[in-house]
């Protein structure tokens, strides 16, 4: 038995979100079946976030046992022959027994783009969300901050359990455009359910100039329920960009970090090896 990771791309629009759930087509569903083609063997396989209905990734990593005694750098060439074509394997890596693509992450970087122009694009309409109103790139960014920290964000998900903790840390909330693309980026230790499509619908609604940047924090800090309402962006303009392992070649409290791909990549061919802290 031995334990691999795999990098995976994947177009979100036809898919009920990543994990699985039944009688829905699921990015997790079409994975396991091209693995049991391939392998011939029942595998689960377990990931480092589980995205929305709609929405994509570029950089999801999944973890799985197998007895499979294929070489490594099979899998990603095999598994794209029988996977369908809006999700590709990029990578694989043979990693420790003791890994796990979700709690060994440091991190994960989504981005959401939105479209912001008078008129929509029949091109873009499967990637991003489509805003029309002029936005304030400045005062959006200015609101992002209150973001930034350990925070409880309860307020901003719609209907967490209560028995659950929202408290999550984030790194950084990036808010810029390009062109007439507006892009928010967010990197934290984790997200619950609907976080960040809630939170950055309530940057949008800022942008447009309806509430100040501090709402933000109003609304993390008091929860002003019955006060503030807004809707929730679609999840089409979601992607999850990249997952972040700590650099095992970095000394304790370094702060140096690395994309899972470029962690314990080998050239030529050879088996990457990683074994979780």
């Amino acid at each position: 038995m031995r334990r691999l990771a795999l990098v995976v791309e994947y177009e979100g629009t036809r898919y009920a979100g990543f994990q699985l759930q039944a009688g829905q087509t699921t990015v997790q569903g079409e994975l396991e079946k091209g693995l049991a083609r391939f392998t011939g063997e029942d595998i689960r396989i377990r990931a480092a976030s589980r995205t929305d209905s709609g929405a994509h990734a570029k950089g999801q990593v999944v973890d799985f046992a197998t007895t499979s005694v294929h070489p490594v750098d099979r899998f990603p060439r095999a598994l794209n022959f029988y996977l369908p074509v809006d999700i590709k394997i990029q990578s694989a890596y043979e990693v420790g027994s003791q890994f796990n693509s979700r709690r060994n992450a440091r991190s994960r970087i989504y981005r959401y783009q939105i479209l912001n122009r008078l008129w929509p694009s029949p091109l873009d309409r499967n990637i991003s969300f489509w805003v029309k109103d002029e936005l304030d790139i400045a005062t959006m960014s200015t609101a992002a901050q209150y973001l930034v920290g350990w925070r409880d964000f309860r307020p901003m998900s719609g209907g967490y359990p209560e028995e659950r903790s929202a408290v999550r840390r984030v790194y950084r909330w990036d808010v810029w455009r390009e062109s007439d693309r507006v892009i928010i980026e967010c990197e934290a230790n984790g997200f619950i359910r609907h976080q960040i499509r809630r939170t950055n619908a309530l940057l949008i609604e800022v942008g447009k100039g309806r509430w100040p940047a501090s709402i933000v924090n109003d609304v993390l800090e008091n929860n002003p329920e019955g006060r503030v309402h807004w809707a929730t962006v679609p999840a089409r303009g979601l992607c999850l960009e990249k997952v972040i392992y700590p650099n095992l070649g970095s000394h304790a409290g370094n702060a140096g970090e690395s994309a899972f791909p470029v962690m314990g990549q080998v050239p030529n061919g050879g088996v990457a090896r990683y074994e979780a802290n």
